[in-house]
């Protein structure tokens, strides 16, 4: 009973938390938290009255209630089972109409607005690569977006599978080798939000993560002109470097970008990332 209060105070730190879903920062994440709180009024309406008919049973049929009717030789109603069976389904069928929606509208791949600002994402051992083709520069655990703009990511894997999800923008997107998805976002406000890989890829996973910055279109601007400044180039050798496996990477920006290497890691004219290193192997044969 003493770990009550500590669990409800977890609890509602983590709900205060702005690094999720339930504080969206776009009309994606605005759209996926509406279906959360659809589902979850949906899934009450048969909760709570059941909670609710629970108590009421045990308080009816108590032993010293003499009104309760006894019926041994009790079998079957129709009329139950009409509303055993009916609940259910309205239920399924409600759940069914906000999943067939939301599955639509949310579509990933669907458009959100005109002239968006292309980004190409490429995930690595274990980092995020970020390439801005028409700006012609690139950056590393780092991603900055203008407020309000409609951005498309096109997004590929040069190792294993990986699981792009920026929570608070929304829409969490695979990332597989030899293959492209797609993702389209808009941030409605400025802010710092956090952006992971949400799923396992190895020994790093637990760094891969990286840091989306909502900016103004005159933020934004100035961003790319102090990029283009400074920093190393991304070419197919310097690639291949960034590519080797690599833990807890600081962000930082490439002056210029190659706008034909998203295309040749996506058709294996650059190969794969080199995967596991021999001492890593040995030394996981050596714990087994």
């Amino acid at each position: 009973m003493r770990r009550l209060p500590l669990i409800f105070l977890l609890g509602s730190l983590l709900c205060a938390c702005d690094a999720s879903i339930v504080a969206p920062a776009g009309p994606v994440g605005q759209a996926e938290r509406q279906i959360l709180i659809n589902s979850l009024a949906i899934m009450l309406v048969v909760v709570i009255p059941t909670i609710i008919a629970t108590f009421i049973f045990a308080w009816w049929y108590r032993a010293s209630n003499s009104k309760a009717r006894y019926l041994p030789d009790w079998a079957y109603s129709g009329r139950l089972e009409l509303i055993t069976w009916s609940i259910p389904t309205l239920i399924i069928l409600f759940l069914g109409g906000v999943i067939w929606t939301g599955s639509h509208d949310l579509d990933p791949a669907r458009q959100r607005g005109e002239n968006p600002l292309e980004i190409q994402v490429v995930s690595l051992d274990w980092k995020w690569l970020f390439i801005y083709p028409e700006q012609r520069i690139a950056s590393v655990n780092q991603l900055v977006i203008p407020t309000g703009a409609h951005v498309h990511f096109t997004l590929t894997s040069a190792s294993v599978m990986n699981q792009f999800f920026v929570p608070q923008l929304g829409g969490m997107i695979a990332t597989m080798n030899r293959m492209v998805t797609h993702l389209n976002v808009q941030a409605d406000r400025s802010g710092t939000f956090y952006g992971q890989s949400a799923q396992f890829s190895g020994d790093g996973f637990s760094d891969m993560h990286f840091v989306v910055r909502a900016v103004s279109a005159a933020e934004f601007t100035n961003w790319i002109g102090a990029a283009r400044a400074d920093g190393p180039m991304l070419d197919r050798a310097s690639y291949t470097q960034l590519a080797q496996q690599s833990r807890n990477v600081a962000p930082f920006t490439f002056r210029s970008a190659d706008p034909q290497l998203f295309g040749a890691i996506v058709s294996h004219a650059i190969p794969p990332g080199p995967g596991p290193r021999p001492e890593a192997i040995e030394k996981a044969q050596d714990v087994n």
